[in-house]
């Protein structure tokens, strides 16, 4: 019986280390990064070309990175965008939000968090929660004036497409797909440059169809996959919404 030396623990434990690094490189080569979220949305927008130039569609844009992304998609489907106002609910020293309030002025808890840990959360930060919620509703109300925000009577009987600029988790998903449950839309289409797995995995559970550039197995800041910071204030944001069939091609 051939016994394993020394010698060859060392080379075994060498071959992992290289086998190690080799997976982590392969996996930064699949990540792709954009020059800009209109670089993105145009990608989005020949994928989608062929089969929804001529359909009834609507774009709806989850955050202000979306209408950039959305946008480009609207100006190829020669299709109108509208947004919805999500405002996200952050603890101190947490990543993942803790919930989220939306343009009819819900309020919803992040379901990537276990009953037990929103219950530990809200025991801990029970005020600051509150204190968040009333700073949240009062900045959708003063967004509400403007242009270009969703109304469900646009989405009626249309292609309704999702366009986030990045999803990390299922929570805008879960809000949007939350809106559109009384709607009767044609069909539900989620459009993105970039997710995770587990929102990756949420999306094709929920939608009709998916388009997506780069699935990340470690998603780091949405920013980071962006050379350029190309996200106008909002009043930049509503006068997009507003003027995109001028821009129709």
């Amino acid at each position: 019986m051939l016994r394993a030396t020394k010698k060859d623990f060392i080379y075994l434990k060498v071959f992992n280390k290289v086998l190690e690094l080799f997976v982590k490189t392969a996996k930064l080569l699949l990540v792709m990064y954009f020059s800009s979220r209109m670089q993105a949305g145009r990608m989005l927008a020949s994928m989608m070309f062929d089969k929804y130039r001529y359909e009834n569609c609507v774009v709806v844009a989850l955050d202000d990175g979306g209408v950039m992304v959305g946008a480009q998609i609207a100006i190829q489907l020669h299709c109108i965008i509208t947004m919805m106002i999500i405002k996200e609910i952050s603890l101190p020293r947490e990543n993942k939000a803790l919930g989220a309030m939306t343009t009819d002025g819900k309020f919803s808890y992040n379901n990537d968090f276990s009953g037990g840990e929103i219950e530990e959360f809200v025991e801990e930060y029970r005020g600051y929660i509150d204190e968040e919620r009333i700073e949240k509703f009062h900045e959708i109300n003063s967004l509400l004036g403007g242009g270009g925000l969703i109304n469900a009577n646009m989405l009626k009987h249309m292609n309704v497409i999702l366009v986030s600029d990045g999803i990390a988790d299922g929570m805008k998903l879960d809000l949007a797909q939350e809106f559109l449950k009384p709607i009767e839309i044609e069909s539900l289409i989620v459009a993105t440059p970039i997710a995770s797995i587990p929102a990756i995995d949420k999306i094709h559970v929920m939608a009709d169809a998916v388009f997506c550039l780069s699935v990340l197995d470690d998603y780091m800041n949405t920013e980071h996959y962006y050379d350029k910071n190309d996200v106008p204030e909002h009043k930049k944001i509503i006068e997009t919404l507003e003027n995109i069939v001028l821009k129709w091609k």
